[in-house]
């Protein structure tokens, strides 16, 4: 049987065998009595990778932005997001409908916002308005195709911050991708950062969960927060074992997917369709075949049939491909293959 090529999102990936062993053989307890020993090396070590206090194993990168967003701020103030970023566009309103906070959003370049912009949004004293308290930043930027916040970004953003007395928190579900496509350590990109989310499910390939990190009396506030939303576990260890497993052995192998990316990225401008060179970072590519005579939509359709998975296109015609641990360098030459035979048939 063919193997079918998912290219669809990170998240698809199957736990490697040795990830299975771990989870099976996790040593347990209970999350809410704080003795579950597994869950507590995860999230020490997730704390120690990052350069924060302390760290909180969550659910998903979702809860762990809202429990970020609800424990870091109050009620009617603002935050300032970039106008694509995850967290407005992709968590089902919850911002407003749970947090009850006023999104501002700055439009960035590939999804990367620049310090100036974001404090030309921080809005003024008065009683008409409400109060700017945090900077959002997501890192990499998932619709922006995967780009990255530097160093320096991050920088230039502490120093608006601190101007104007900010908090600065990171949707860093792919944090990792930025590091390893950077050149430096995940916790440089988090050291300017009050608090940060990092997926463990996507390109690290567990199948569950992410970790929130900052500052101690942060993730306490935090740790009530999942609780109002119903995420206190129970032996949480078999999960987070998982996580262990991935921070220790799935961290490094991420510059495969970003070579993969660029090889696919560079073979579908190649066969005509509009890609954004510049703009493939890491392991996301966004390419446009609006121009081509089946169009995304058709273009999606039929690849999909020939084994090739990807998300059907959006209304601006994007199609989204993600690389992950389960794609291999001759999966992408298929891919390509598949790409190819479907506009020729056209």
């Amino acid at each position: 049987m063919t193997k079918v090529i998912d290219l669809r999102s990170d998240t698809v990936t199957q736990p490697t065998e040795e990830m299975r062993d771990a989870m099976r053989n996790a040593v347990v307890g209970d999350d809410y009595f704080r003795d579950d020993p597994t869950v507590i090396e995860l999230e020490t070590m997730a704390a120690t990778i990052l350069g924060k206090e302390a760290a909180l194993f969550v659910a998903s990168g979702t809860m762990g932005n809202l429990v970020s967003i609800m424990a870091g701020m109050q009620r009617g103030e603002s935050l300032i997001v970039e106008a694509d970023a995850h967290v407005y566009r992709s968590e089902a309103g919850h911002l407003g409908s749970v947090c009850g906070v006023v999104p501002k959003r700055v439009k960035g370049a590939a999804g990367i916002m620049t310090a100036e912009d974001v404090e030309a949004a921080i809005y003024g004293e008065g009683v008409l308005l409400p109060t700017t308290s945090m900077i959002c930043i997501e890192n990499t930027h998932n619709a922006g195709g995967g780009t990255c916040y530097t160093v320096e970004d991050m920088a230039q953003m502490r120093a608006v911050a601190d101007r104007h007395g900010l908090r600065i928190h990171v949707d860093g579900a792919r944090i990792f991708n930025a590091a390893i496509a950077l050149g430096v350590e995940a916790k440089a990109l988090a050291a300017d950062a009050d608090s940060l989310t990092f997926c463990l499910s996507k390109g690290l390939a567990c199948p569950f969960g992410a970790v929130v990190v900052g500052e101690k009396a942060f993730i306490a506030k935090c740790r009530k927060m999942r609780q109002m939303v119903g995420g206190g576990m129970r032996q949480a260890g078999i999960m987070a074992a998982a996580g262990v497993y991935a921070l220790k052995n799935m961290v490094d192998r991420l510059v495969d997917d970003h070579k993969n990316a660029r090889l696919l990225a560079e073979g579908l401008h190649a066969l005509g369709l509009e890609v954004d060179l510049e703009a493939v970072q890491s392991n996301i590519v966004f390419a446009n075949a609006s121009r081509t005579r089946l169009g995304s939509s058709g273009l999606a359709e039929a690849i999909r049939a020939k084994g090739l998975l990807v998300n059907m296109p959006g209304a601006n015609g994007r199609i989204r491909f993600v690389t992950h641990w389960e794609i291999s360098t001759e999966d992408i030459k298929r891919a390509l293959a598949i790409v190819a035979d479907a506009l020729s048939a056209s």
